[in-house]
């Protein structure tokens, strides 16, 4: 066990499943050197608890309800650069590890990781060093390797969606219609079709169902997240 410093590392834990929460907290807490200072089981109400306790680290999930942990971490990073991003998940999707890891997220381990390399994960984060559990460090070191002599060009997303284009893609991919997703976000109907329309027009997607197979396919939304019912393969409706 590492010594405790003057100041505990204080983290903010973010997972919709309360089971991992608390075993995150019991781990992190009986190591003597961390605190766990909140709790959130979505994005938004990620990016809320950041704003009022201000945590030196954000342990995060990806596949979450409502603002997925992928989307959440870029707006932390935003307008949060003080608090380092630590993503716990089961995702070790190439191109979503390196849009992570170029949006600022120091760090990546997966869920099967050891509790003690957990706490090293957390600890190199709070002395300002960066953490990839090995097999994220293998598909990085792979992907660079296959990118070698090719174009720099190839590294660039086809597709840039804004931050609220990806929470109006999501909650349509999980079912929602305009009216709420619009109370959702706290926005009018009319800027929820406009975003929506926006979206589909730079996908080149014009069908909810299209819509809701690329949110899965980018890991933008969970196939257990899905309505039950799928939607028709028509174009959108509110």
């Amino acid at each position: 066990m590492t010594p405790p410093t003057s100041a505990p590392i204080t983290v903010l834990l973010v997972d919709d499943h309360t089971v991992v929460r608390d075993g995150l907290r019991i781990i992190l807490e009986t190591s003597g050197d961390v605190q766990v200072v909140g709790e959130a089981e979505n994005g938004h109400e990620a990016i809320k608890k950041v704003r009022e306790l201000r945590p030196r680290l954000v342990l995060l999930d990806l596949a979450m309800p409502l603002l997925n942990g992928a989307e959440a971490a870029l707006q932390l990073v935003r307008n949060f650069p003080e608090t380092k991003i630590l993503v716990l998940s089961t995702y070790n999707d190439n191109d979503l590890v390196r849009e992570l890891i170029a949006a600022g997220v120091t760090g990546y381990v997966t869920k099967d990781t050891a509790s003690a390399e957990l706490l090293t994960a957390v600890r190199e984060i709070a002395r300002g060093n960066t953490y990839f559990s090995p097999a994220i460090a293998k598909c990085l070191l792979d992907q660079s390797r296959q990118l070698l002599g090719k174009n720099p060009e190839a590294l660039s997303r086809p597709v840039t969606l804004t931050p609220r284009e990806m929470e109006v893609l999501q909650l349509v991919a999980e079912g929602h219609a305009n009216k709420q997703t619009a109370d959702l976000l706290s926005i009018s109907v009319k800027t929820v079709e406009k975003h929506r329309q926006s979206l589909m027009a730079k996908l080149g997607i014009h069908e909810t169902a299209t819509l809701t197979r690329y949110a899965v396919s980018k890991s933008i939304v969970r196939c257990d997240r899905l309505p039950l019912s799928s939607p028709a393969d028509t174009p959108a409706a509110n």
